[in-house]
Order: structure tokens, then C-alpha cells, then sequence
């Protein structure tokens, strides 16, 4: 914490210099006027007037007056005022200027929806919308961190520390009972695979994924949507069914040369530490059971794997053009240094992203090019690992009674008798092991169009995403692991070690016809027609090579640069190509607006997919939902509301992220010559189905000061997919089906945000959400779907988790724990047989609160965001560190001083112990800002000091209860359990940004 204050401290002195450094010196003149209401004459009080350029503004006053002293060198004039759009006029000469505002800010925003773009108003659906400015601050890798705690009913839970790892989305709750219940994303019009090239060191443990959407420059994201009833999503058919995250990229402004640059570098330090015993509590615990292991010194083993990381970001944009030719360019760089020592991520960005209009708007064409180079340093924190492949639990279980090193070596067996043979040095193996992962990623579009009448437009759209990845792994000599090195010189002199290098290619291509058609059949019918056609290919194939056993060499010396010096016999070699995936499909959508008041949306989707069986390739996907606008009616209008819409829609989306070939027979090749089946065919196999109720309410009042939603939805989902084995003829192997059952998720969420201040000298902005969530299994009579693997210690082949019927998914399954005996020993109810629990680790609420204030030129904004009514299972404490330990490695540090003296022998059992309240409530990202204004010649030169993680109010006793750990059991996903994760960080930030 010291270091965090000071580091704060710190920045804030920088800042405050700065601002007494800057002053300015204008000749000004003094403009005035009136703002009025466009349409009734009548003056707007409290209209915010601004001068482009500067953070100088004012208020209308109560006859919706103004007077503003202008620059000389300043000729803009914005003026905005709730309700109302933007306006800006030009007043390089004269000194009065009289200004009309017209009604619709609100409700005429364009928002993006599936193949184009409506306006707020004309929504029918449940459809969230984030601009640049609503986005999360800091250091922020991939585009789904912008969201965290910002959407209601979007749960953002990281699978790692690890920078760019991997997490866990839930849009409305679990869809599915297996993985694959991710949400589709879409960056500008294209589907993106959802899958990484990134290859793995596969032959120790595994190490989480990357997140897919790395190779994104966050700084180049204009806005996310989010859909997320079937209503808004079912344009996206079968890879809807989990929601869909619509991602738009900036582009150029017409009519000016805009040069943006901003940077900023920071620090991180662990955000929440396990508390295991001290050196000192170590000895008196020793002493307490009467036992020896006592090294003499007192080290910190978890404290020497940690450093401060440190982070830079550096971004810089170009965009330039005219109403028929824009070009934006932007090339970015991030360096971000994990807080576990030897880890982190490097990113390199470039984007082009252009636009062109021919023959006065007849034809023209828009295209992108994203390309990404992301090289990962990895330190070996695999999710799997029970003694070994572990550098947390290895540093959480080291004794500290023993010194890391011994006359400069490393402390092992060899050298001290307290360290045994299966115990880890974790500095050691930090040493020894090296990983470093490279992954190449470039989505490409063109996408030419023909305005065959004013309207009627056909656009086609050509894209391709190409993904290589590339990893290298070694682990040296030198670590006591078995298979790497038993402490054993083998015959000849030979060593063992291991080393690999895995190779990966993801392509993906996309064909996308589009004819949409604007018919005027009325002033009273506004009426919006869209039909295409999509073709989509996915090709996924990989290769490896990895070796065991190297003649002895020198200390560092990278194996993988010499795999022929292995022990013969003690070579993997192997590649897969994965099934192609082909998806044809026909789409079509009808919005249909009836007056000022009623809007109809409509829409199919035919989605033909290989991965389907031979007996049902193609599945129908209909919507349907309607808005009505009450403020239109004359009891309602000119009253208290300035929107009231109510919204109704019901549809049917799917799931097809099963892997490919899972409908057909598949065997595979054996080294020695040989086949075993991998997967019996199923012809009847289909998608699961999801059938999704929402009602919405959208409201106004105070104009506009006040405004939100309240939604209610139920989501049904059938045809559920697993592959269990059958044994029936021959041998076990297995056989993908859509089970009986169904998976209902229903709730409320609410969205508020108050304008609580706003005028010229000072503005407060308040905004929250929350979403109450429920989720059962139901209707299902088949043997239970075990899930939940634990790890370590005591845990071989034990689970805690099931989906059973009338349950949530991932209901516990465990011991019920009630205390210890009189001997020290875990009791248990039922004989300590394990009970189904009613605890699960789904959050029944999940809430995010943002606040915005902002004084001249000064700006302070802060996000919060909570989990609560849910339950973590704690693996870590149950096989890292318990009282067995004692004597060898370290325990927690709970364990000691209680009532009844816990016995040394007491054995490690799964149990209600273990299981915590998952609750929390966490200040993730907080920004304090300054804008100069224009200094020389750059413009709104903006330092702001940002900070992640600062708080978390929890009773979670482990790293962090946003972190979890993903493990499957026969393809089954686990939730809610952490064992030995890298941990989360706590970051302050540093930034500025300016346009030339």
C-alpha cells in the first residue's frame, strides 16, 4: 500500500505543478444571445454553451440568455442541452448570435445493430450502447474489460492476472452446460471466430488462454453494443444464443486533418494477498505441535516471485478527408509488465480504416485492415498442476524457516535436508522455465456498395481473419520435477529437461450480400427492409513438437533450439486439423414505424451449418417485437415524461459452438500405427435452442435530467448438448446428443442515470445497474453432470459441482462441514458423505455504479462494480496450503490459535469448509483529469491519473473473488472455484492526451 500512496502522491505534486505552470493570455470579445426551443420559441434555462477548443463554457440564464468572453483566436461555439441535439456555429465575426435548438439528442442517437444502424428511438429490443466516453479507463488489453460493471446483466469475471488473460463473459447468466457460452462478437460487420491462434506449451499443465480479443486496440473502439435478447440478436441465428458484442471502430471526420496522441505509463502491485504464517509464526507453530523444520531465517518465498509491474501505452492516430474520401490510421504500442516476475505482453498495433464515395454517392466502398503482433512472456501458473507446474503454490507452500538460496545456490534436498524431495524451490523454477508465445492476427474487410436508387443499396462485404500463433517452452535441468529431473545424473551424464515448439493457424473468410430498401409508402409508415446472404468457412489446424532428455549443458541454454539432442523415445510429435466449419445463411428484417408512437421489428434468419447433423442442417430463427411511445398519447403528452416507451419481443436464437465434427464419426491416428475412435457420428444432432421473452420499460422525465430502463426477461434453453460416453456395441467412446431438459434463466434489470448538477461552473452525473438473475435446470432425468475437478492434494478425481435437476447449473455438491473434533480431526453430517448444497456459485445480483463530476477544466469519474448472493469454493486453501503441511512447507495462516488445536493428520477432504461467500463490492477504475485547453500548438492537452483496483470490500479470504479458475470435466466447464490463479493487480496510471 505505502508504494501505491507514494506513487499517487507523487503524481498528483506533477499535476498540480503543471496546473499552476499553465496560464494563458488572450485579447477577448464578448458574445451574447438567446437559446430557444426550435420548434415553440420558448427560451432553454440552462443550456451548456462551450467554446471548441477550450474547457471555457457558460449557462443560458432563466430567459435562456447567454454572455461568454471568447478568445481571439477562437471562432466555435458548441452549444448542447439535454433532449436537444448539438449544435455548432461559426462566430469569427460579429458579437450577437441568437440560437435555435432542435428536440431529439436523446432519442435520435444512432445506435449499431446486427447488418446496420437505427435510431435510439426506433429500438425494439434490449440493446445497450457504450460510447468512448462511457468506457473504462487504465490499463485495458482487451475491449471486454471497457465494459466491466457498465452493462446491466453482463458479467465480466477474469480467468487470470495474467496480463491478457482470458475471461469469463455471461451475458444474462449460463446458457449452456458447456463451454462454448461465450458471447459472438462482431467488429465492424464481421463475426469474428471467438477462438485464438495462440499456441500452448501443452506438455506441462495447463496454462489459460489468451483472451481472443487481444489483438484489438482498444484505443481505436468508437462504441460497443450489446444485444441481448433474442429479439435484437436472432439476426445473428444459430451463434446468438449467449448474446452478441457489437464492436464499431473510429473512423475519420470529414472537412479537417485531426492528429491524436495520447500515452501513458504506470505500476502494479498485487491487489490481495494470501495470509500464510511468518518465519516467526512458523517457529511458534513448530513449536505448538512439538515438531522440528525450523531453517533459521525468515524469507517471504510469495514476495520474491512479485515485483512492481510496470505498463506503457503509447497511441497515435491520423485521420483526415472529406464527405466522399476518409482515411484514419493509428499505430499503437503497450508494454505491460505482470506483477509475477518473467511475465507480461507486448502488442503492436496498426489499423487502416477508409471510406470513399464515387459518382455523387452511387457507388462507393468502405474497408479495414486490423493488424496485431502479440509476444507473451508466461510464467508457468497452470490451472491443472497438483505438486508441481504451480510457481503461486509453490511460493505459497515454501517454508519460511528456510533461506531461498545457500551460498548462492538455490535451496533444494541437495543442499538442505528441511527441503524435500518433491518440494519446489520457487525462484528456482522461475529460473528454469522459460515460455514465450508470439500470435499474429490480421482482419482484413472491403466492402464496395451500389445505391441503386435514393432508396435501395446492395453491398457486398468480402473479410478474412487470419491468426498465427507460435510458442516456445523449456524447462532447464535443474528442478527437482519428475520427468525433468529427479535429482539423478542418468548414465553418460545425461540430464533431463524438456522443451517444445507449437505452431497454430486460424483462418476465417466471410462472403456477406446485403440489399436494403427504405420504401416511401407514407408520411405515416416509415418502413426499413434488409435481406442478405452469408457464407462463413472456419479452418483451425495446429502442430507441435516436444522432446524430454537433453545431454547435459549449460545453465540457460534454450532446448527447443536443439530438440535433436533429445533421448530417443522421448519425442511427441503431432498436428491436428480440425473439421472445416462451413455456415451458409439467409437473413431478413423488417422495421416497420407507424406514426410518431409504434415501431415493429421482425426479423429471420436461416442458418445451414456443417457441424449440424445430416438430418437437420438448417435452422430457422424468427423474432419479433414492438415499442409504443406514450408520451404521444394526450394524457401523457406535454406532462411530466419526456420518454415513456414500453417494449415487448420474443425470439429464438442458437448455440452451435460445439466443436467441429461432432456429428460424424472421427478416428484418430496412433503413433504406433494404429486408430481408436474419437467420436461417434449422430445425423440427428442440432443446435441448442434458446427462446427468449423480454419486456422493457425506457423513461425521461426532469428533461432528460432523469432517465433509465426497467426490463424483465425469460430464457429458455433446450436441446442441450453433451457428449457422454456410451459403451453399447464396443468399446467406450463418445457420442455427442442433445440431451433432455431445459436451462431457464430469468430477471430484472434496472439502469438509472441522474443529472444531479449541471451548469457552466460544475456537473455531477450519477449512473447505476443492477440485474437480479435466476437460473435452473430443469425437466432433466438422466444420470447427473458432474463438474467442478479439484486439484492438488487430496483431490484426486474429486468434484464439487453438479447440474441436477431443479438446481442452478453448478450446484455443490459436498461434505457438510461442522467443525473439528475433540481430536482435532474435520467433522462431517451424514457420515461425511457428500449433500447437495443449496449453494451455487452464480450471483444472484450483479451491480455497477459510475460516477462523473467535473469542475472547468477538471474531470473526475469513478467505477464501481459488485457480485453478491453467490458461493466461492476455495481450492487453494483446501490443497496448497493445509495443517499437513506443517513441519515442510507453509500453511495458512488461519489454521493456528482457533479453539480446538487442529491434529497435523487430519486428512484432506472436500468439504463446506472450503466454501465462502463470493460477495463483493469493488472500486475498479477511478480517473482524475485536467483538459488545458490548447497550449501552442496542441489541443485540448488533457494529464490524467488514473487507478484499477484501488478498493474491494470482500470476505473472500483468496486473491481475488472476480478470478476464476476454468477447469472441465468431460467438456463440462466448472465455475466459482479458484485454485492457485495468478493474482490480480492494483494499477495507477499515468496519461496525457492532445490533437495537433
Amino acid at each position: 500500500m505505502k508504494l501505491n500512496f507514494d506513487f499517487s502522491s507523487k503524481c498528483g505534486m506533477v499535476l498540480l505543478l503543471l496546473l499552476t505552470m499553465v496560464s494563458f493570455s488572450y485579447a477577448q470579445r464578448t458574445i451574447s444571445g438567446t437559446v430557444t426551443d426550435g420548434e415553440t420559441g420558448d427560451p432553454l434555462i440552462g443550456a451548456n454553451i462551450l467554446i471548441v477548443g477550450t474547457s471555457t463554457g457558460t449557462i443560458t440564464d432563466f430567459d435562456g440568455k447567454y454572455s461568454i468572453e471568447l478568445p481571439a483566436d477562437a471562432n466555435t461555439l458548441r452549444i448542447t442541452y439535454t433532449g436537444y441535439a448539438d449544435k455548432e456555429i461559426d462566430v469569427a465575426t460579429g458579437t450577437t448570435f441568437d440560437i435555435t435548438l432542435d428536440e431529439g439528442t436523446a432519442l435520435d442517437e444512432v445506435v449499431v445493430i446486427g447488418y446496420g444502424t437505427v435510431k435510439k428511438r426506433d429500438i425494439t429490443g434490449s440493446v445497450a450502447s457504450l460510447k468512448e466516453e462511457d468506457f473504462n479507463k487504465g490499463v485495458v488489453i482487451s475491449p471486454d474489460q471497457l465494459l466491466q460493471g457498465r452493462v446491466a446483466g453482463v458479467n465480466i469475471v477474469n480467468n487470470s492476472g495474467q496480463p491478457g488473460g482470458q475471461a469469463t463473459i455471461k451475458v444474462r447468466g449460463n446458457n449452456s452446460i458447456r463451454s462454448g457460452a461465450d458471447p459472438l462478437y462482431v467488429v465492424d460487420g464481421v463475426p469474428l471466430d471467438g477462438r485464438t491462434a495462440k499456441a500452448g506449451f501443452g506438455d506441462f499443465g495447463n496454462i489459460e488462454n489468451s483472451n481472443p480479443l487481444n489483438f484489438l486496440n482498444p484505443a481505436d473502439i468508437a462504441s460497443i453494443e450489446v444485444l441481448k435478447d433474442a429479439s435484437s440478436a436472432a439476426i445473428y441465428g444459430a451463434r446468438a444464443a449467449n448474446g452478441v458484442i457489437l464492436i464499431t471502430t473510429k473512423k475519420a471526420l470529414p472537412g479537417k486533418l485531426d492528429v491524436n496522441l495520447n500515452a501513458s505509463v504506470g505500476t502494479s502491485s498485487i491487489l490481495k494477498k494470501y495470509d500464510v504464517l511468518t518465519g516467526d509464526e512458523y517457529r511458534s507453530a513448530l513449536d505448538q505441535y512439538g515438531l522440528s523444520g525450523d531453517g533459521g531465517a525468515s524469507v517471504d518465498a510469495f514476495d520474491e516471485i512479485l515485483r512492481n509491474g510496470t505498463a506503457q501505452n503509447y497511441n497515435l492516430s491520423i485521420g483526415t478527408g472529406s464527405e466522399d474520401a476518409r482515411v484514419r490510421f493509428s499505430v499503437g504500442y503497450q508494454d505491460v509488465q505482470g506483477i509475477v516476475k518473467e511475465s507480461g505482453l507486448t502488442r503492436y498495433n496498426a489499423t487502416l480504416n477508409a471510406q470513399y464515395k464515387l459518382l455523387d454517392d452511387k457507388i462507393g466502398v468502405d474497408f479495414f485492415v486490423i493488424s496485431s503482433q502479440t509476444d507473451e512472456d508466461i510464467a508457468p501458473i497452470t490451472t491443472d498442476a497438483g505438486f508441481t507446474g504451480n510457481l503461486v503454490g509453490q511460493a505459497l507452500q515454501w517454508n519460511p524457516t528456510v533461506p531461498l538460496t545457500t551460498d548462492g545456490e538455490f535451496t533444494t534436498s541437495l543442499n538442505n535436508p528441511l527441503v524435500g524431495n518433491t518440494t519446489i524451490n520457487p525462484l528456482q523454477f522461475l529460473a528454469e522455465y522459460d515460455e514465450q508465445a508470439s500470435t499474429t492476427t490480421i482482419l482484413g474487410s472491403i466492402s464496395p456498395y451500389w445505391n441503386i436508387t435514393s432508396n435501395l443499396q446492395y453491398r457486398y462485404r468480402l473479410a478474412v481473419n487470419y491468426g498465427v500463433g507460435s510458442t516456445r517452452g523449456r524447462i532447464g535441468q535443474n528442478v527437482n520435477i519428475e520427468g525433468i529431473n529427479p535429482f539423478e545424473v542418468a548414465a553418460g551424464d545425461q540430464r533431463f529437461g524438456l522443451a517444445g515448439r507449437f505452431n497454430n493457424r486460424l483462418i476465417t473468410t466471410l462472403h456477406t450480400h446485403t440489399l436494403s430498401f427504405t420504401p416511401n409508402v407514407g408520411s405515416a409508415i416509415d418502413l426499413n427492409l434488409l435481406a442478405g446472404y452469408e457464407y462463413q468457412k472456419f479452418d483451425f489446424s495446429g502442430s507441435g513438437l516436444s522432446a524430454r532428455g537433453f545431454d547435459k549443458v549449460e545453465d540457460g541454454f534454450d532446448f527447443g533450439n536443439s530438440l535433436s539432442n533429445s533421448f530417443n523415445g522421448a519425442r511427441n510429435v503431432f498436428s491436428f486439423a480440425d473439421p472445416l466449419v462451413e455456415l451458409q445463411s439467409y437473413f431478413a428484417r423488417a422495421i416497420v414505424g407507424i406514426g410518431d408512437n409504434f415501431t415493429v421489428t421482425g426479423t429471420v434468419r436461416a442458418d445451414g451449418s456443417s457441424k449440424f447433423g445430416d438430418n437437420n442442417k438448417y435452422g430457422i430463427f424468427p423474432s419479433f417485437a414492438a415499442a409504443y411511445n406514450l408520451t404521444g398519447l394526450d394524457a401523457i403528452k406535454g406532462g411530466f415524461f419526456n420518454d415513456l416507451r414500453v417494449r415487448a419481443g420474443w425470439g429464438l436464437t442458437g448455440n452451435q459452438e460445439f466443436p467441429a465434427g461432432s456429428s460424424i464419426d472421427r478416428v484418430g491416428l496412433r503413433a504406433n500405427g494404429g486408430q481408436n475412435v474419437e467420436n461417434a457420428g449422430n445425423p440427428d444432432l442440432r443446435w441448442e435452442q434458446s427462446a427468449t421473452l423480454n419486456v422493457g420499460v425506457d423513461f425521461a422525465f426532469l428533461d432528460y435530467k432523469v432517465s433509465g430502463t426497467v426490463e424483465y426477461y425469460n430464457r429458455t434453453t433446450t436441446d442441450l448438448l453433451l457428449d457422454p460416453f456410451i459403451q453399447e456395441p464396443g468399446p467406450p467412446v463418445r457420442a455427442w446428443r442433445n440431451i433432455e431438459g431445459e436451462l431457464v434463466n430469468t430477471g430484472v434489470e434496472v439502469a438509472l442515470n441522474v443529472f444531479l448538477v449541471e451548469n457552466s461552473n460544475f456537473s455531477l452525473n450519477i449512473g447505476g445497474n443492477v440485474a437480479f438473475l435466476q437460473n435452473e435446470f430443469r425437466d432433466y432425468f438422466g444420470p447427473d453432470i458432474l463438474t467442478g475437478n479439484l486439484f492438488g492434494q487430496g483431490s484426486s478425481g474429486a468434484f464439487v459441482q453438479k447440474h441436477i435437476n431443479e438446481n442452478p447449473l453448478n450446484t455443490y455438491f459436498l461434505r457438510e462441514y461442522t467443525g473439528l473434533g475433540a481430536d482435532g480431526t474435520s467433522q462431517f453430517t451424514n457420515e461425511g458423505s457428500p449433500v447437495l448444497l443449496e449453494a451455487d456459485p452464480n450471483a444472484d445480483i450483479i451491480a455497477g455504479v459510475t460516477l462523473n463530476l467535473a469542475s472547468g477544466g477538471f474531470n473526475f469519474a469513478m467505477n464501481w462494480n459488485g457480485a453478491f448472493g453467490h458461493q466461492l469454493f476455495n481450492n487453494t486453501a483446501m490443497s496448497v496450503i493445509p495443517i499437513g503441511n506443517l513441519g515442510s512447507r507453509n500453511i495458512d495462516a488461519a489454521l493456528i490459535g482457533g479453539d480446538v488445536q487442529e491434529s497435523i493428520a487430519n486428512p484432506i477432504a472436500s468439504s463446506t469448509r472450503y466454501l465462502e461467500d463470493g460477495d463483493f463490492f469493488k472500486l475498479a477504475n477511478t480517473t482524475l483529469s485536467y483538459n488545458f485547453g490548447d497550449v501552442g500548438q496542441l489541443k485540448n492537452l488533457t494529464l490524467s491519473l488514473t487507478g484499477q483496483n484501488l478498493l474491494i470490500f470482500t470476505n473472500y479470504s483468496g486473491f481475488d473473488p472476480e478470478i476464476n479458475t476454468v477447469n472441465l470435466r468431460n467438456g463440462v466447464p466448472s465455475s466459482g472455484i479458484e485454485y492457485i490463479p495468478y493474482p490480480s493487480a492494483r494499477t495507477i496510471l499515468l496519461g496525457v492526451n492532445t490533437s495537433f
